[in-house]
């Protein structure tokens, strides 16, 4: 009983079907792989896939597929089917190889879809002389087998054929293992065996425990080498789930210089790193360039150029108050990527973190137009808190930005994108900001019109007039004096106008666009809309006008005429004003000024199955050929004392050129064994 369990066992795994089954998860978990990003930080997958799916997925190792353990063990499992396939089949196949089958019956040999009769009348030796004769001239190795009735010549070509089936399966097992030794398999066994467990990454490496360290000699890894410009680092890092573990490497790489070079709309098309390599254990230094596609190879570990970020840039900001009925001076504010700051105010209580800087931002500017009024205006801003998505294609470097993070008291924190330059739009220009709840959000941008002079000082004072409850009249009363002047016969109409445009106000400060809107669709009749839309929206722009010329008074400068750029400038500013009610911050913050200080990120690896997987690479090539294009034939031909023989073919594979090469063996041996054949008839073996 247990020795038939043992062979249906053996036969399982050795199956063609138990292997394919196998590729076939394997190929669905590749595809997994490739649609979900992998080994992204767990807090990014909890905003994609939400509290319900985040677990689930997570204990079915989808954030990292290729290193879950049911990946590895399938994996494993190939290379023992495969292993037991080949071990199942080599008997037969190296049999059938050196099988030249010369005791095949006459009446089997008939039974071919290839056969023809043979001409009588010569001895049978000069007959074997000649048929030996064709088949060495032909490539066929040949066998006899003396009969009764005559001689069966057995021969073939191509058995290398089957040697494909070896090379094939064997590079499959090659590349598995390969694929296993520089995989997570080491990496777990160790932390299985070895006692080794993740930490957070954020401290000091110097308080990371030894637990989360593995040792210069580790065979197997891939981690990343993070290094800003003037400082070295000698231990990498590896994500592992939601945590990390610290690479020990035996040399100490320091980077002098980091390059970018790029194109004319300034995306990067070479980056490189000058580093200085020191071995700890001889103190020997060496100078190293590293770019993209020309890695550096070193005691066994190999240094790619990954990538480049922010190395911890100096960046001075200036803060905007955005809060109403606040005067607050700008605020100066100064520090480096990567430090938190406290702005604490009597309104808020916020840690800002600086999390990023880019000196280069290529974008797709494409172009849009803005033409909506009335109603449509209204809706396109109910609750947008962002400019407009425009399309078109355009892509420019438009310049420095850095990100961050207000983090309140509660620990909730919203991510802010800042532009420093302003960015021009349809032949205006606009200082862009963007903020986001989530990572798994795109960030919704805030477009601040700049004024003449290219700041945004204007915006903020009519800001700050348009939303102070105490101003509210004084604007309302100077539109419509502007509109009716001070003649009494108007005092009527000019009073309506003031208690009208106080409302409008009032409203608009709620929620901008939103709060005027729905009041138009909760009191107007359907018909009268847009026409009342449009009333709503003059009003508003003869305020914001209103506003723009006391902030002017408030600064001492000359009012100012209308014109067109203005006026365009009157609908960016209104347009920024409702938006910015959907402004989760107190303050906007400005780039002033950097100080930049780049790093580079290496990937360092030591890849032991490597040169596995290049052998089972060549391995598989080489038997993909030999199964493709190396054909097994076999040429029976069968001689007698009295009577014709017969010449039959057999090929492991039906192709066209099988009939032809039947044919033209068959009419060769035709004429070689022919009576009448003679000396001055040319010789058939003279051409293949």
């Amino acid at each position: 009983m247990q020795r038939s369990t043992a062979k249906a066992l053996f036969e399982l795994l050795s199956s063609m079907r138990f292997a394919i089954s196998l590729l076939t998860i394997l190929a669905i978990a590749s595809v997994i792989g490739t649609v979900i990003q992998q080994n992204q930080p767990f807090n990014a997958y909890l905003n994609q896939f939400g509290p319900f799916w985040f677990p689930v997925f997570e204990k079915l190792g989808l954030y990292s597929v290729y290193n879950a353990g049911w990946f590895l063990v399938i994996l494993a499992f190939l290379v023992l089917s495969t292993s037991l396939c080949i071990v199942r089949q080599s008997a037969p196949m190296l049999r059938e190889m050196r099988s030249y089958r010369e005791h095949a019956r006459e009446v089997s040999l008939r039974q071919f879809a290839h056969q023809a009769e043979l001409p009588a009348g010569r001895p049978l030796a000069e007959q074997r002389e000649r048929v030996d004769a064709y088949l060495a001239h032909t490539g066929f190795r040949a066998r006899a087998d003396e009969r009764e009735d005559g001689v069966l010549v057995a021969a073939k070509q191509g058995s290398l054929n089957r040697a494909g089936y070896f090379l094939a399966h064997g590079a499959i097992v090659l590349i598995c293992i390969g694929g296993l030794l520089d995989g997570n398999l080491p990496l777990k066994v160790q932390m299985w065996l070895g006692g080794k467990q993740t930490t957070t990454g954020n401290q000091l490496i110097a308080d990371i425990p030894a637990s989360a360290r593995l040792g210069e000699n580790n065979w197997s890894f891939r981690a990343n080498l993070f290094i800003p410009e003037g400082r070295s680092a000698n231990v990498a890092v590896l994500s592992v789930d939601d945590g990390i573990l610290l690479q020990e490497l035996p040399f100490t790489v320091s980077l002098k210089k980091f390059h970018v070079d790029h194109y004319e709309n300034g995306m990067p098309k070479r980056f490189a790193s000058d580093i200085l390599v020191t071995d700890d254990e001889t103190g020997e230094s060496f100078e190293h360039t590293i770019e993209v596609n020309h890695p550096l190879t070193y005691k066994g570990v190999v240094m790619y150029q990954a990538s480049f970020e922010d190395g911890g840039s100096l960046l001075k900001l200036t803060g905007h108050n955005l809060l109403r009925d606040v005067a607050d001076e700008p605020l100066q504010l100064e520090g480096r990527v990567g430090d938190t700051l406290r702005l604490e105010h009597p309104r808020y209580d916020y840690a800002l973190e600086l999390t990023s800087f880019s000196a280069f931002n290529v974008e797709d500017m494409g172009s849009g137009e803005d033409s909506a009024t009335g109603v449509d205006r209204l809706r396109e801003h109910l609750g947008s808190g962002a400019a407009r998505t425009d399309s078109g294609r355009d892509l420019r470097n438009i310049g420095p930005s850095f990100t961050f993070k207000l983090r309140d008291e509660a620990g909730q924190a919203r991510e802010f994108q800042n532009y420093m330059q302003p960015i021009e739009r349809d032949g205006r220009w606009y200082l862009y900001t963007g903020m986001r709840e989530t990572q798994a959000e795109p960030f919704r941008y805030l477009r601040l019109p700049v004024d003449e002079d290219g700041r945004i000082d204007t915006w903020l004072a009519i800001q700050r007039w348009m939303f102070d409850p105490a101003r509210r009249d004084v604007l309302a009363h100077r539109m419509a004096s502007a509109s009716f002047g001070d003649d009494p016969s108007v005092a009527p109409m000019r009073d309506r106008l003031v208690e009208t445009a106080s409302h409008t106000l009032a409203l608009f400060s709620e929620r901008g666009y939103e709060t005027v809107g729905r009041f138009i669709e909760a009191s107007v009749p359907a018909a009268e809309r847009e026409r009342a839309a449009d009333v709503f929206v003059k009003i508003l722009q003869g305020l914001v006008w209103e506003a723009w010329m006391m902030a002017r008074v408030d600064a001492g400068l000359p009012a100012l005429e209308i014109n067109e750029n203005r006026a365009a400038f009157l609908r960016d500013t209104l347009a920024a004003l409702s938006d910015s009610l959907f402004y989760e911050a107190p303050l906007y913050l400005q780039l002033t000024g950097f100080e930049h200080l780049q790093a580079t990120v290496l990937q360092v690896t030591r890849s032991p199955g490597k040169p596995l997987v290049y052998l089972g690479s060549l391995l598989l090539v080489l038997g993909v050929f030999a199964m493709l294009y190396i054909r097994e034939r076999r040429l029976f031909v069968l001689l007698k004392h009295q009577g014709a023989g017969l010449v039959a073919m057999s090929s492991n594979r039906k192709a066209i050129d099988v009939d032809e090469a039947f044919q033209r063996h068959a009419e060769a041996l035709s004429a070689l064994l022919a009576p009448d054949s003679g000396e001055g008839r040319t010789d058939p073996t003279a051409t293949r």
